[in-house]
């Protein structure tokens, strides 16, 4: 049995990765339905404010009647309070399942083990914790953003073979290929927001979309300190919401741009406040290698995706260094021409 609860566990997690880039600020979650060794209903959260996973796969079953006896696989612990949909808790109990199978415990105040109480109350059979760190990882970032109060933190940049990650003018175009850019604009579209510092919008004039790949564009945020940057750049075409974080009394009049002074001493964690605040779950720091810097000797980092390509630069800026630093995946990344190389890290 226990091997069994495991392959549907799985199941529901592949389904609820289908929302990766949909959900924010909700959960991922995923739900399969099965009676006698055969999954007769599932289904998946697909966007924030439309129905949960739950709602989806008892809908789907054709014949209500078959989830009296059957056993409910999620990946998250059922919700237990009136949000834009009702608790789902409370569904499985009037749909009279009979038994529930839960991922992860939800972490947020309003759910936290009320959901498993109602189920309990109700005479469902409750097991938890099958494939826990999978449903832990899956929805790393909701999870940071709950139990830490602040967006979950990944780092990325593109470093040469010698370890710098632009020339000394500052240039950086392109280091990684093809492939490997068009990868970012998809974590591009799965992540809340994208940061960048001030020398990067400069020298570079990003636009800081999606373009290579279908999905939302991130929020973007950009770091300058003196309110420097000027206003014909692309971030300030008004395409996607953009929120500049500055030291300087005064405020910055840009249409369609967010100005929002910090102190000094503080800077980055009254950042992640109000970003907290704004309910920005999750930032891809993009650059450049001070930005990035600062927030590793702030410790204020979850994961760091580092492409690094058969380049040599000799010299030039180089590449931010980790430390305490866990590595979690590797993966050649190939072109007809180049192969690129990444790893990603946790923060330990």
């Amino acid at each position: 049995m226990h091997k069994q609860d495991e392959l549907f566990m799985q199941r529901a997690l592949q389904l609820a990765g289908y929302g990766r880039a949909t959900v924010s600020p909700n959960p991922m979650v995923g739900c399969v339905i099965v009676l006698d060794g055969e999954i007769i209903g599932e289904g998946w959260h697909q966007k924030a404010g439309e129905p949960h996973a739950e709602v989806l796969a008892i809908r789907s079953v054709k014949n209500e009647e078959l989830l009296k006896s059957a056993t409910a696989y999620v990946t998250l612990e059922p919700c237990a309070h009136y949000g834009k949909t009702p608790p789902c808790a409370e569904l499985l109990v009037e749909k009279q399942l009979k038994k529930v199978v839960i991922g992860a415990v939800d972490p947020n105040p309003l759910v936290a083990g009320k959901g498993i109480q109602i189920l309990e109350n109700a005479g469902i059979e409750v097991k938890a914790g099958v494939l826990e760190n999978e449903c832990l990882e899956i929805n790393s970032a909701f999870f940071t953003f709950m139990q830490k109060k602040r967006p979950f933190i990944v780092l990325k940049w593109a470093e040469t073979a010698d370890g710098f990650v632009a020339r000394e003018n500052f240039d950086s175009k392109w280091i990684s290929n093809p492939l490997s850019r068009q990868m970012v604009h998809k974590w591009r579209t799965e992540l809340d927001a994208i940061l960048v510092g001030k020398n990067t919008v400069h020298y570079d004039d990003p636009k800081l979309t999606a373009r290579d790949w279908s999905g939302k564009n991130p929020v973007r945020l950009v770091i300058d300190h003196q309110l420097a940057l000027s206003d014909e750049l692309k971030i300030f075409d008004k395409e996607q919401k953009t929120i500049l974080f500055h030291t300087k009394a005064e405020k910055r009049n840009l249409n369609g741009v967010d100005s929002i002074q910090l102190g000094h001493e503080n800077f980055l964690n009254e950042m992640m406040d109000y970003l907290y605040g704004q309910k920005i779950q999750s930032v891809l720091v993009e650059g450049g290698a001070q930005t990035i810097q600062s927030f590793i000797d702030a410790v204020l980092w979850d994961e760091a995706r580092i492409f690094k390509a058969p380049v040599d630069f000799v010299t030039g800026i180089q590449s931010p260094q980790l430390n305490n630093q866990k590595l979690v995946f590797q993966k050649n990344i190939m072109v007809k021409n180049q192969t690129d190389f990444l790893s990603i890290y946790q923060n330990k």
